[in-house]
């Protein structure tokens, strides 16, 4: 048996490598837009690498068992009977536990830095409404309701959430938070976006008929870019939805 264990060793070991490996070099996120993806990313990747390792050891034990203690033709006899292995019970439920507490404390503190207020920054407040099916948007210090969301880039934003009507769920899959916008209530998401460019905003919970239609654009511009589209939405009539 200890032969059996060392060899099931070295193939689980070898195969969670080549997984964790790959998965670490692999581009299996979307671009990064927000400080908060900064954040974020390593604990996705380190769910990635812990679930590669769990799947290399249960695939080798499954495959190596069928493969060398498969019934040999002609063989009726029973199996010898098993009682437990007290230690190998201990140690198959305290792994887990540890890698479960760890994931725990590392994603309360992931999930502390990313509502907590940026220090010493000035946060642009957008009130968002969600209906269906589509967003509105109020910046209240600018005096600006609009259809499209534009945000300047290095400031970070305090989104206040609202429903008309169902629930639904603001979510940027390049800033990689996500919050909901549940009827009768505010709800406050945290972010900083980074890289200029445009996005696109989708609703992450299903509302309706028209739910694969609830996609709204993001601009994010220099904060230069940002002040004139806020001067212009602010004295025409385009300022309001």
């Amino acid at each position: 048996m200890r032969r059996h264990a060392l060899i099931v060793g070295l193939l689980a070991g070898l195969l969670a490598g080549v997984l964790v490996l790959l998965v670490l070099r692999a581009d299996l996120l979307p671009a990064t837009g927000s400080r908060e993806a900064e954040a974020i990313d390593p604990l996705f990747r380190l769910l990635f690498a812990i679930a590669m390792v769990i799947f290399a050891i249960v695939m080798v034990v499954l495959l190596y068992s069928v493969a060398v203690f498969r019934r040999r033709g002609g063989d009726e006899t029973d199996a010898p009977p098993i009682h437990g292995h007290t230690v190998l019970e201990i140690v198959w439920t305290a792994i887990p536990l540890a890698i479960v507490v760890a994931l725990g404390i590392y994603g309360a503190i992931v999930f502390h830095e990313l509502t907590s207020p940026v220090h010493g920054a000035q946060e642009l407040e957008v009130r968002v409404t969600a209906l269906q099916w589509g967003w509105e948007y109020e910046y209240p210090a600018l005096g600006i309701r609009t259809r499209e969301l534009w945000l300047p880039a290095g400031q970070p934003v305090v989104a206040r959430l609202y429903s008309r009507d169902v629930i639904h769920s603001f979510w940027v899959p390049e800033f990689r938070v996500k919050m909901d916008a549940v009827p009768g209530m505010e709800t406050v998401l945290r972010f900083t976006p980074v890289q200029v460019g445009e996005y696109r905003l989708l609703c992450a919970e299903l509302c309706g008929i028209a739910h694969a239609y609830m996609v709204g654009r993001v601009a994010v511009v220099e904060p230069a870019q940002f002040e004139a589209w806020a001067k212009q939405q602010a004295t025409s009539e385009g300022g309001s939805p």
